[in-house]
């Protein structure tokens, strides 16, 4: 199979690395000609704990049309912010029978759109999957074991991504539920923010565990406020991505929090990032589908506060803890 990975970063370097160690043809776009030449050059790149070495035969290219000639499958591995553009660009080129696999994780910040639904208003003749779950680039690149889940509302789709792309590092699970996988994948990112907050202010164990536990009812509840399935966020894509995210020093977001509770600006913060952390926008996301959808995501709604309304962290604790009391589960139907 011949595969193109769209987007040059960690996770999509990480990806191409993988697929070429199961035996497939895979090439790269990055949009910056600078980059290519470099990873063609160099075949090295730099994670944030470690290196990818890529094979000799993985061409990293700029031009979008050579990229995707021949391709089978597509991998979408850009910024949710890039995915719209990348999309434009490559429309022309697009081989009609290339199915596309979106490891994008995030929502279109001016539309608040999911990935799929992008994909849909550009692609409409195309088929789409996307693969969620407990992913740190870093792991997969040692060949960590690592277990993941691809959905599509194609079954028969999920299950060839699955064939094809399985292996004795990655096992993949299948899923209908496109909307909770890629929910799951977006709503970790604002709960990770939280936790890396709570790190960075020394709280402990106890805290923390509250916060996953709480941050998973308000992730389960928003998303089937949208129309994904309950039990997708209690899988991989849900609790799983949850807990890598908050949890592992590889976490952007994670490390988003610990840098804005040690007393800096959220935008010094973002400064000092030297990739995206995706939960920055889509806390704006979730503040917005709580209001719309009268669901009740009070951490959420506080990390928002405290990136976008200059709230203070122990305001925002204050508040959380002196809520009304009720019962834990008011689970939507």
């Amino acid at each position: 199979m011949k595969i193109c990975v769209l987007g040059a970063g960690s996770w999509g370097i990480t990806l191409a690395y993988y697929l070429k160690n199961i035996n497939y043809q895979v090439k790269i776009w990055s949009r910056s000609t600078t980059k290519s030449k470099s990873l063609n050059k160099n075949k090295t790149f730099n994670l944030l704990h470690s290196k990818v070495i890529l094979q000799t035969d993985v061409k990293v290219m700029s031009d979008i049309k050579q990229s995707l000639e021949d391709a089978e499958l597509v991998i979408l591995a850009v910024p949710s912010h890039a995915l719209r553009n990348t999309l434009i660009l490559s429309k022309d080129y697009w081989p009609k029978k290339a199915v596309a696999l979106s490891a994008v994780k995030g929502l279109e910040m001016e539309t608040h759109l999911r990935m799929s639904e992008i994909f849909n208003q550009i692609m409409p003749n195309h088929e789409f999957s996307v693969i969620s779950g407990p992913s740190h680039a870093e792991e997969l690149a040692k060949n960590i074991p690592t277990a993941l889940v691809v959905a599509s509302k194609h079954l028969k789709l999920a299950k060839f991504i699955q064939k094809k792309l399985s292996s004795n590092v990655l096992r993949l699970y299948t899923s209908s539920d496109l909307i909770g996988v890629e929910l799951g994948g977006a709503f970790k990112n604002v709960i990770a923010i939280a936790a890396g907050i709570l790190d960075g202010m020394r709280y402990g164990d106890n805290t923390k565990a509250a916060l996953i536990t709480r941050g998973l009812y308000e992730m389960t509840n928003l998303g089937i406020s949208l129309g994904a399935q309950s039990h997708t966020f209690s899988g991989l894509a849900g609790m799983g991505d949850l807990i890598v995210t908050c949890i592992s020093r590889f976490s952007r977001n994670r490390l988003l929090g610990e840098k804005i509770a040690s007393g800096i600006t959220v935008n010094q913060a973002l400064s000092q990032m030297s990739a995206v952390a995706e939960g920055v926008k889509t806390s704006q996301s979730t503040w917005l589908f709580s209001k719309e959808k009268h669901v009740e995501t009070p951490i959420m709604n506080e990390v928002y506060s405290v990136l976008y309304k200059k709230k203070t962290i122990q305001n925002a604790v204050k508040d959380l803890l002196s809520r009304s009391l009720k019962p834990e589960n008011r689970r939507l139907k």
